[in-house]
């Protein structure tokens, strides 16, 4: 081995500290960058890498490991069989209220009164407006959650007529729908476990295919991206809803129809996954058929399945089939201006700039992030992907690229100012 190849952390039993250095060195990160990272000065790093301070504690590893983009925290501790994941962003301040929303034991109050059916969808309404037009869409949802998790549990308790219960058990699991486009990403993968459960109990409860599908969409996103164990059941839960909604599809309304379109094409984005590039852009195809059956200013308020997103969608295929020419090319045909919601455009400016960094294009994958943190700041902020191609150019030996990326850093957050 070259004295200049930084040492293997299994080789020898080795301290915390000298194995946060091997893999901070093996990142090609310095000091200072780990330091902003954690919110810590490089002097802090440099002790800890020569053991004279204690090993921090578990939250402090976490975040380390996350600045390192180590997944197994066996890396860092020693401890095998301990995973993190590196796309979990900082929790967002308003994560507490929310799961305290969602634990709540939702105890029968025979003297509280449910909101009207008709006030409780103007505010999911609002709800899913606000995700859709807000630069700072976790917070405003993550505002109005709580109560809308307290008051749709509500009308399902006091619902007196079986239409009625069932309406509202749809409208709550529409409400855990929306909680899931704000717990993705945050620090509590159990949490964003048990909403994504509980839109699909509340959903068969209201026997709704509509309701069923947009939950099925939902669990099976929360399965692929729990990684390549889950991909099986990503694929059944998508197939089961897609065979659930087929029947339906000849006289299917413009909702269910999308539905069952957004399905189809997680079936190529899973597909895409597996590196499985036929079967990936078949299920493209299958969706783009449905999407045109769609009128042309139709958008589906939850998956945003629409006409003008498989320009985007098929960018997302290429760049999970990690072909990078490709996905230029598709970035080239898809028209960002044409999606309505600024999450995800912003969401589709992240796979952009993933396109470019695959073809060796860094420049333009950063001046494509920045597009993004214009569209919606939030959403750039808690993407994994994004933190990633911008932390590995702020170690660029290109002086004014890395300048840039490191104003980028500050501005996202994942380096102090």
């Amino acid at each position: 081995m070259s004295a200049d190849t930084p040492p293997d952390p299994y080789a020898n039993p080795v301290a915390f500290g000298q194995r946060m250095q091997i893999l901070r060195e093996r990142r090609g990160m310095s000091r200072t960058v780990l330091g902003g990272l954690l919110g810590r000065s490089t002097d802090w790093v440099k002790q800890v890498e020569n053991g004279r301070m204690r090993p921090p504690g578990l939250d402090a590893v976490l975040r380390i490991a996350q600045a390192l983009r180590v997944r197994d925290l066996a890396d860092l501790t020693g401890h095998p069989g301990m995973r993190v994941d590196l796309f979990i962003g900082p929790g967002h301040p308003r994560l507490a209220a929310v799961r305290a929303a969602v634990d709540a034991l939702p105890v029968r109050d025979p003297q509280a009164a449910p909101p009207p059916p008709s006030h409780l969808a103007a505010r999911l309404a609002r709800a899913w407006a606000a995700r859709h037009s807000a630069p700072d869409h976790r917070e405003r949802i993550g505002a109005l959650l709580p109560d809308l998790i307290h008051d749709a549990q509500l009308a399902v308790q006091h619902a007196e007529r079986p239409t009625e219960w069932r309406a509202a058990q749809a409208a709550l699991s529409e409400v855990y729908s929306l909680s899931q486009f704000f717990l993705a990403y945050q620090p509590d993968p159990s949490l964003l476990w048990r909403v994504a459960e509980r839109a699909m109990v509340a959903a068969q409860q209201a026997a709704d295919p509509h309701a069923v599908g947009v939950a099925a969409w939902l669990l099976a996103q929360a399965h692929r991206d729990a990684g390549p164990d889950h991909y099986d059941a990503a694929d059944a839960v998508t197939r089961q809803a897609i065979d659930h909604l087929t029947p339906s599809l000849p006289d299917a309304g413009d909702d269910l129809l999308a539905i069952t379109g957004a399905l189809t094409f997680e079936a190529g984005y899973t597909a895409a996954r597996r590196g499985e590039t036929a079967t990936a852009w078949r299920h493209w195809d299958a969706a783009q058929v449905m999407a045109t059956r769609l009128p042309e200013s139709y958008f589906h308020r939850v998956t945003s399945f629409s006409q003008a997103i498989m320009g985007p969608h098929a960018v997302t295929v290429a760049v999970e089939l990690h072909a990078g020419p490709e996905s230029v090319r598709q970035a080239a045909r898809a028209d960002a201006g044409t999606i309505p919601s600024r999450p995800r455009r912003a969401r589709h400016r992240i796979e952009q700039a993933r396109g470019y960094q695959l073809d060796g294009q860094p420049e333009a994958a950063l001046a494509t992030l920045s597009q993004a943190y214009e569209a919606a700041p939030e959403t750039i902020r808690y993407n994994g992907y994004a933190r990633s191609i911008i932390l590995e150019e702020t170690e660029s030996k290109v002086t004014a690229r890395r300048r840039r990326a490191a104003e980028l850093a500050v501005k996202v957050g994942v380096l102090a100012a």
